[in-house]
C-alpha cells in the first residue's frame, strides 16, 4: 500500500523526533496513572516521578495555548455570542471537512481503512474516564448534563451497549492489534491531551470545551467512516461503534451547548477562553492526526479535491 511505513516529511527533524518521545514517555504516564494499584513501600519516589511527569506535560500544554493564543481570545464572552461562535467551529475550526474522510467513505481499501483505524483504537483515550474526571465539582446543571452523557457512553446501564467496549469489539472483529511503535505520535498526543485536561482541575473548563467539540463535531467523520466500512462488506455488529456515533453525538452536542456550556458562560463570562481554548486544542490535535494519517496512506491533497 502506497505510504504506508514511510516516515512524514517532519518526522526527520529533530522537533518531530522531540515530539515522539514526549507523547511515548505521556502515554506510558497516563495509562499508569489511571490504573487501579496498591500501595508500595516506593510510594515516595514514585511522587517524586510523577511530579517531574506533570510538570513535563504542563509544559506541552502550555506551549500548544500559545499557539492558539489569539485565535481563543476571539471568542465572545457573552452566552449567546460564545455558543455560536462554537457551533462555527463545525465549519471553521482545524480539521474540519478533512478530504480523508469523503476517501475513507468512498476509496479506502480494507487495508488502508484497516491501518486508519488501528490508529484511531490507539489513540483513544476513554471518553467515559475523561467524562467523569471532567465533572467533578461543576455547577449542578452542567453536572448533570455530564452525568446523562456518561451514562450513555455506559450503554445506559448494559455491558453490551457500553461505547468503549463496542470499539475494542470492532478492533477484534477487524483483527485489528494497536502497538505504540506502529502507531504515529500524533494520536498518542491527542490522547495525552485529553488527560491532562481531565487529571488536572486548573484545566477543567478546558476539558469541558474540549469534549463538547467532540460530540460537535464526531458525527460528520464517524458517518464516513461507517459508509467506507459498509462499502467494503462489514454488517452492523463491525460498524455499530461508528454509525451509533453519527447520530448519537448530534444529540449529545445539542444538549451539551445548551445545558454545559451556556450556563457556565453566562454564570462567569471568564470561563469562555479556557472552554474555546480546549475545543481549539482538540481540533488543533485532530487536525495533526489527519495530515499524518494522509501521508501514510499515501494521498495527495490535490488528488483528494
Amino acid at each position: 500500500m502506497s505510504g504506508l511505513g514511510e516516515v512524514a516529511g517532519e518526522a526527520g527533524t529533530e522537533d518531530a523526533r522531540l515530539s515522539e518521545r514526549l507523547h511515548r514517555t505521556l502515554l506510558r504516564f497516563n495509562r499508569a496513572r489511571l490504573a487501579p494499584g496498591f500501595p508500595t513501600e516506593g510510594w515516595r519516589a514514585a511522587v517524586q516521578e510523577e511530579t517531574q511527569l506533570r510538570l513535563l506535560e504542563g509544559e506541552y500544554v502550555e506551549a500548544e495555548r500559545q499557539r492558539i493564543a489569539s485565535w481563543a481570545a476571539e471568542a465572545p464572552e457573552d452566552a449567546d455570542g460564545f455558543i455560536a461562535w462554537f457551533e462555527d467551529l463545525k465549519e471553521s475550526g482545524p480539521g474540519q471537512h478533512d478530504p480523508l474522510f469523503p476517501w475513507l467513505a468512498t476509496k479506502a481499501s480494507l487495508e488502508q481503512m484497516n491501518w486508519f483505524l488501528t490508529q484511531e483504537v490507539a489513540g483513544e483515550a476513554g471518553f467515559d474516564d475523561l467524562v467523569a474526571l471532567t465533572q467533578l465539582q461543576l455547577p449542578t446543571q452542567a453536572k448533570l448534563e455530564l452525568a446523562r452523557n456518561y451514562w450513555d457512553e455506559m450503554g445506559r446501564g448494559r455491558e453490551d451497549a457500553m461505547h468503549g467496549p463496542m470499539l475494542a469489539e470492532m478492533a477484534a472483529k477487524l483483527g485489528l492489534t494497536p502497538t505504540d511503535e506502529d502507531t504515529v505520535w500524533e494520536a498518542h498526543a491527542l490522547a495525552n491531551l485529553l488527560c491532562a485536561f481531565a487529571f488536572n482541575r486548573r484545566y477543567t473548563f478546558h476539558a469541558v470545551g474540549a469534549l463538547g467539540i467532540v460530540e460537535e463535531t464526531a458525527p460528520g467523520r464517524t458517518a464516513c467512516v461507517n459508509e467506507g466500512l459498509k462499502r467494503l462488506g462489514f454488517d452492523m455488529r463491525v460498524r455499530r461503534y461508528y454509525a451509533l456515533h453519527s447520530t448519537l453525538d448530534v444529540k449529545h452536542s445539542e444538549t451539551w451547548n445548551k445545558e454545559v456550556l451556556r450556563p457556565l458562560v453566562a454564570a462567569n463570562p471568564a470561563c469562555a477562553r479556557p472552554l474555546a481554548e480546549g475545543a481549539l486544542l482538540r481540533l488543533t490535535a485532530g487536525a495533526r492526526c489527519f495530515e499524518r494519517y494522509r501521508h501514510e496512506l499515501g494521498l495527495d491533497l490535490k488528488s483528494l479535491s
